[in-house]
């Protein structure tokens, strides 16, 4: 049976291995404002490498001789990666694919050891080694291309708003324009305020985009950018709020990996091939179809030459 955790509880949920802390505290947002831009990049998000079920690399092979696998997720994002209020327990879309990873490196799909790691400090873990992978609602951007390896996409999501039900919000416009919007640090949405600034929107960064609902409860915010498929996870946490307007933007999920770690993502992209016929399904139907609707099915593979 599925149970909806709504409101300040699940952001008070203790983690299992926490790493680090971005620099914005929970109890210290950090305000921006949204003029700077990023210059615009062209690369090819999609493209990953081959798969393959070598597992002679060694990556995979540091993996195996550890027996678990160490993975970055998230414990705030409901429906991809959350606490289970009566078991304690990670669950999730993301939680998911993570289990199907660990049984096809390591036969056993509890072999896994969970960290929690802020959207802001997802990099930085892949780069010292601190996990072997982030599953983490993680947008493919070409900024992080450049730091980091990632799978193919196993899930389309955009940017959307949330807003106070009372707040009669009508447009995106309406929502964002000279207000108090909520972003997770070094999210794709606190990128698209520095391009889209919205009227001069005030952006206030928090660690975790669970934070901004918090925020948005206590009055400290007005809305809340983020992906799609989390925003909806807090419009069903609490029905005091609501998503508004179309996506503003296109963005692929990937699990990320190591630069230096090609065999692990050519392994990973094997399980994902694998994982498309039958099991994606099944966990977006349980997850996810309650809140975004019936999918027509994942997202293709895309592989470099």
């Amino acid at each position: 049976m599925r149970i909806r955790t709504t409101l300040l509880a699940v952001a008070l949920a203790a983690p299992l291995t926490l790493l680090g802390s971005a620099q914005a505290q929970p109890g210290r947002p950090t305000v921006l404002t949204a003029a700077q831009s990023t210059p615009a990049q062209n690369c090819d998000l999609t493209k990953s490498l081959p798969p393959s079920t070598d597992e002679s690399g060694p990556a995979v092979r540091a993996i195996k001789a550890r027996g678990v696998l160490v993975a970055g997720v998230d414990q705030n994002a409901y429906d991809w990666g959350f606490r289970d209020p009566t078991t304690g327990q990670l669950q999730g879309f993301d939680i998911d694919l993570v289990h199907a990873i660990a049984k096809a490196i390591l036969g056993d799909p509890n072999k896994v050891q969970f960290k929690t790691v802020p959207t802001a400090l997802r990099i930085k873990a892949i780069q010292d080694g601190s996990v072997d992978l982030i599953a983490r609602t993680m947008s493919i951007t070409c900024d992080r291309l450049g730091q980091v390896a990632f799978s193919t996409e196993y899930f389309q999501a955009g940017q959307q708003v949330v807003v106070p039900k009372s707040a009669h919000a009508k447009t995106i416009d309406d929502a964002l324009r000279g207000k108090r919007v909520c972003v997770a640090d070094s999210s794709t949405a606190q990128s698209y305020l520095k391009t889209n600034p919205r009227g001069q929107a005030s952006v206030v960064t928090v660690e975790n985009a669970l934070d901004c609902l918090v925020r948005m409860q206590l009055g400290q915010v007005d809305a809340t950018l983020t992906d799609n498929a989390l925003a909806v996870g807090q419009a069903a946490q609490d029905p005091t709020v609501q998503v508004i307007g179309p996506s503003l933007t296109d963005e692929p999920y990937g699990v990320a990996m190591s630069k230096n770690s090609p065999d692990l993502v050519a392994r990973v992209n094997q399980v994902l091939e694998d994982y498309r016929h039958g099991p994606w399904q099944a966990s977006y139907q349980h997850w996810l179809q309650p809140v975004l609707g019936p999918s027509s099915g994942p997202p293709p593979a895309d592989y470099l030459p």
